[in-house]
Parts: structure tokens; sequence; C-alpha cells
């Protein structure tokens, strides 16, 4: 497998992360949008204020960028440790670690506080959610491509 099919499996992930995130909100079961709080980390960081329109098409761009960039990453990472590219044990300590990054780092430098906690108290739980959905995605998609 390509390193071009591995990040369009994670862009793929990140789609169905992203919708993942979407239907919660909707339904009422999530309180945040990972696209929104990607899109309005990007507005604050360029010293701008946009509405939510644009906050969405900021936010998608950075949100499939960043999937491609992990994409990318693990690549990097299976190739190197010659380990099967579409292992499951070799994939789920990978989406942790993503997720604990999201946690510790992302979250708190898109201004949502450590775990997310102005997200709401369950951001960590919700965080946790997406993140299956982006590893078994990501999974699915590496198989199928």
């Amino acid at each position: 497998m390509s390193a071009g099919e591995v990040v369009a499996s994670a862009v793929i992930a990140g789609i169905l992360m992203a919708l993942a995130s979407e239907l919660g909100r909707a339904v009422g079961v999530s309180k945040s949008s990972l696209v929104l709080i990607d899109g309005e980390f990007a507005a604050r960081m360029i010293g701008r204020r946009g509405g939510k329109g644009l906050s969405y098409v900021a936010g998608s761009v950075i949100h499939l960028t960043t999937s491609a960039v992990f994409g990318a990453i693990y690549f990097g990472i299976v190739r190197g440790l010659d380990v099967a590219l579409q292992s499951a044990l070799v994939i789920a300590p990978y989406v942790f670690a993503l997720w604990l990054a999201m946690l510790f780092a992302a979250l708190p430098l898109a201004g949502q506080g450590v775990l997310g906690k102005k997200a709401g108290r369950l951001a960590w739980l919700e965080q946790m959610v997406f993140h299956a959905v982006f590893g078994v995605g990501f999974w699915w998609a590496l198989g199928t491509l």
C-alpha cells in the first residue's frame, strides 16, 4: 500500500469522525463540534472573528489536513517499524496516542481546556468515541483502498 493510499484512508477516517461529531451534536449526545473547534481556533490564530459558515469551512480544511498528516505519520511509523499496516494492534495504540494528544494538547491550544472541560465535563468521553470512530474508519479504509 502506498503512502497516498494511507493518507487517503486517514482522510476518510477524518470525514467519518467529523460526521460522528456533527451527528452527535445534532441529536444532543455531544456538546462539541470538532470542525467548529478547529475553525474557531483558526479564526483566533489570525485575529479574526468569523461566522459559523466560515468556521465550518476553515475547520473542515484544518480537520482534514490534520487527518492527512496523521495518516502520513502513521505510514512512516509502520514502515519504520516494519509492522503490519492494517493491524488493529498497531492502529489502536496509535489512535489512543492521538486521543491523548487531543485531550492534553490540541483542545487546550484550541481554548477548550485540558480534557476539553470548556466543551463539557464529558468532552473526554466524546473525544474517545470520536477517536474510536476514526480508528475503526481508518482500519476499514486501509482494507478497502
